[in-house]
């Protein structure tokens, strides 16, 4: 075991502490690093669907989400009205970063592994044994995302998916019992700090009744998060090196898919560098492996995402989709298949 070559890994999120467990239960020696600590908050819609069992078991990962919250039922709101309500085909899963994070963080330092918080690697540097799950690739626009968790907020299914004037919201429960309310709106001049940002977001595109319902509830200050982010990629980039995670590509938030696509591009690099840490193959043979791989799995969800992303943002897009799904036309069942 000693004689594996060992592994570096930037980033310490979801797909890069999956990936550094993996590789540490396979005798690798892998450092992770990560530019901020733990615990901590991230926003993210902490829902995660399409995640198969196999991946779930690939990675060892059914101890850290013994207890996510399963979510099936799913109402969709264009501007406060309801839409027909629907079933997913298979289980959601509710939980936090700020749970899931640590507790990968906490097992993959129990299994070995040496992980350097508060710690920045310059992106430019690409030797070999180096993989990159930093974040996400910034072009194009970006968008205000705003996540905050509270309790008091009742639901009217598993899921919420509230969509606005150029914004969306989903809202869901996580492991604590708490709701965690994940929206992305367009930049918007707004006075409101902490707490009350969420809702004057809200208030700004459309979503009053929302806004108000939020305001009734008890915020936790704590998880009150903002990021500047695009909206999701087209397409995994050209395979000069190996990415996982948001690094390799980000999937458009209202899949619900974002958190599960990190963990299956982890999976997916887990066999290549194996090979390339019991000098099996070449790290060259590794990236073009791992690419490879994740252009096959992602492509059709990716592509599809973005064709259909504008129906979420859009007035008349929304409209027309409201029109469609309260007709019964829009084919839920189907599109969740192609995007997951």
């Amino acid at each position: 075991m000693s004689m594996q070559l060992p592994i570096e890994i930037v980033g310490g999120g979801l797909a890069g502490l999956a990936a550094g467990l993996a590789l540490r239960r396979g005798g690798v020696p892998v450092t992770v690093f990560e530019a901020g600590d733990y615990p901590r908050h991230r926003v993210c819609g902490e829902f995660i669907a399409g995640l198969e069992a196999r991946t779930v078991e690939a990675l060892g990962l059914g101890e850290f989400l013994s207890d996510a919250r399963p979510h099936r039922s799913v109402t969709y709101f264009v501007r406060d009205r309801a839409l027909r309500p629907f079933t997913l085909p298979g289980t959601a899963w509710g939980i936090s970063r700020h749970a899931l994070d640590t507790r990968l963080a906490g097992a993959f330092v129990a299994a070995g592994g040496d992980l350097r918080p508060l710690t920045r690697v310059p992106e430019g540097e690409a030797p070999d044994g180096r993989v990159f799950a930093v974040g996400r690739r910034r072009t194009g626009t970006l968008w205000v995302g705003l996540k905050a968790h509270m309790r008091g907020l009742e639901l009217a299914n598993d899921f919420e998916v509230h969509l606005g004037e150029r914004a969306y919201v989903g809202l869901s429960r996580v492991e604590t019992g708490e709701v965690n309310a994940c929206g992305i709106f367009a930049a918007r001049e707004v006075t409101a700090r902490g707490a009350d940002l969420l809702p004057a977001y809200l208030e700004a595109a459309g979503l009053g009744g929302l806004a108000g319902r939020m305001r009734g509830a008890a915020v936790d200050p704590d998880s009150v998060c903002v990021t500047a982010a695009p909206l999701g990629d087209r397409a995994t980039p050209a395979g000069d090196r190996v990415r996982i995670g948001d690094a390799c590509a980000s999937i458009a938030p209202f899949t619900g898919n974002g958190m599960a696509m990190a963990l299956q591009g982890a999976e997916l690099a887990i066999g290549p560098l194996l090979a390339y840490a019991r000098r099996q193959a070449s790290w060259a043979a590794c990236v073009r492996d791992v690419a490879l791989a994740q252009r096959s799995r992602f492509r059709t969800r990716l592509a599809l995402a973005s064709l259909l992303h504008p129906f979420f943002l859009e007035r008349r897009r929304q409209s027309l989709l409201a029109a469609l799904a309260g007709r019964g036309l829009v084919p839920f069942r189907a599109l969740y298949g192609f995007l997951h």
